[in-house]
């Protein structure tokens, strides 16, 4: 049987010591070289979480276009789909910070099945209301607000576990893999919606959104059991457990600066709410259609393309200087954008663009991974969901008001020239995240 099968749950199986070479990654040679490490597939556990991830990647797009598609259907107005975007928002933050909390105080296996069996019923509810025709937006905004619950508790114990699944020295490896899948259904699953929706009708892709969940629920049912290192101590997952990850965050400035950095890269360089007014002004020679839908899906086609060729992730130690190296990479990318007049120029720096938020997302997600005790990882995960969602929504809102009064080439450019002065100022400043390796 394979080792790896019966791995404790207490302790990450062991390939190598801490940070030094890895034989296997030593032998990988030619294209192997940089092509993506699978070698955290060789592990049942993880392997069952990340082909779960698959299905669900894609089959939660299916519901993320669906709902705004349905509202917008129902009520005619664009500002219903930006008010049904924040009614998900509050609960999502909320619970990911209270699920942060839950996920180090329980079993992380058991809260994981009840919160994808809650996405799961939630979803068989899109699909009954959508069937009998109910058209109704509150109906509609009270599900999603009870669905970005279920996913803020969800998703910081489902990453926490990754830790306990893999050695720390697989883990930028790992989080390559559940990222590039997640960027792949981020360009996948909205281009089969679109063309499902004519075929079979907008109530279906609730439907299969909530068998896919079941696949996932499947999945999570053969883990092992992912009980808290430090059973000994009783903890209540309440506000003094938020309030102490917040306080272990300022501590800890190594785990403080990835987030800054993340925060830089996303508030100030993510240009998204930009792209139909780019779209329809400064590309509209090329096809005002042909341009939003490139400009959409160029970051995350250029984030899968990271992940494939992320081989060499699993050799680099420096992981703080990866994740800063990345951020400037991204903020210089962004302002190159801004500064294109050719559509396909500026697809060519958005690509690269992804390509540098892939490699910050993998590093990131391994600094906080590694960088933390098992005891705080679900709560450093509840305030990283925190940010990546909201992080990019205060960047609309940023880039939006830039754009109408500078105009929208000016405000991309400069706020990727903003990210790059500001990484840059922020590691002279602060060397503890250059410092980190492992």
């Amino acid at each position: 049987m394979d080792t790896s099968e019966s791995t404790d749950s207490s302790t990450p199986p062991q390939t190598g010591t801490g940070g030094g070479p890895d034989p296997a990654g030593q032998a990988r040679r030619g294209w192997r070289h940089w092509a993506m490490d699978t070698r955290p597939l060789r592990r049942p556990a993880y392997r069952r979480l990340w082909t779960s991830t698959i299905v669900t990647a894609v089959g939660s797009q299916l519901t993320a276009v669906a709902v705004p598609k349905q509202i917008y259907d129902i009520t005619g107005s664009s500002a219903w789909v930006g008010y049904a975007s924040l009614a998900g928002l509050v609960p999502m933050v909320v619970f990911a910070l209270w699920g942060g909390a839950v996920a180090d105080t329980v079993d992380r296996r058991k809260l994981l099945l009840v919160t994808n069996a809650g996405i799961a019923v939630t979803s068989l509810l899109f699909w009954l209301q959508a069937l009998t025709g109910l058209d109704s937006v509150v109906v509609l905004m009270a599900l999603l607000a009870v669905q970005q619950a279920f996913f803020g508790l969800n998703s910081p114990a489902r990453t926490a576990s990754i830790a306990r699944l893999v050695p720390e020295e697989e883990l930028p490896a790992a989080n390559a893999l559940g990222s590039t899948v997640m960027q792949t259904g981020l360009v996948a699953g909205p281009l089969l919606a679109g063309a499902l929706i004519p075929v079979i009708g907008l109530p279906e892709l609730y439907l299969i959104d909530a068998v896919a969940l079941c696949v996932t629920v499947w999945a999570v049912w053969r883990l092992p059991a992912l009980p808290p290192l430090n059973a000994a101590v009783a903890r209540r997952a309440g506000v003094r457990e938020i309030a102490a990850g917040f306080r272990y965050i300022s501590g800890h400035k190594v785990l403080l600066l990835s987030f800054l950095a993340d925060i830089i890269a996303m508030v100030f360089g993510m240009p998204r709410a930009l792209f139909p007014q780019l779209a329809a002004e400064t590309y509209a020679p090329y096809g005002e259609g042909l341009a939003l839908g490139l400009l959409f899906a160029a970051i995350p086609i250029g984030a899968v393309a990271g992940g494939l060729f992320s081989g060499t992730f699993s050799r680099a130690r420096r992981h703080g200087w990866m994740v800063i190296g990345a951020v400037t990479a991204w903020g210089a990318a962004v302002a190159g954008f801004g500064l294109s007049r050719n559509l396909w120029v500026a697809v060519v720096f958005l690509a690269a663009a992804g390509v540098a938020d892939m490699v910050s997302m993998v590093f990131r997600g391994a600094i906080l991974l590694s960088a933390a005790t098992d005891e705080m990882r679900g709560r450093m995960q509840g305030v990283f969901t925190v940010v990546v969602a909201g992080g990019p929504r205060l960047a609309d809102v940023l880039h939006g008001t830039a754009g109408s009064a500078f105009g929208p080439r000016a405000a991309v450019t400069g706020g990727g020239l903003l990210v790059v002065a500001l990484m840059l100022g922020l590691t002279a400043a602060v060397p503890a995240l250059r410092r980190y390796r492992i």
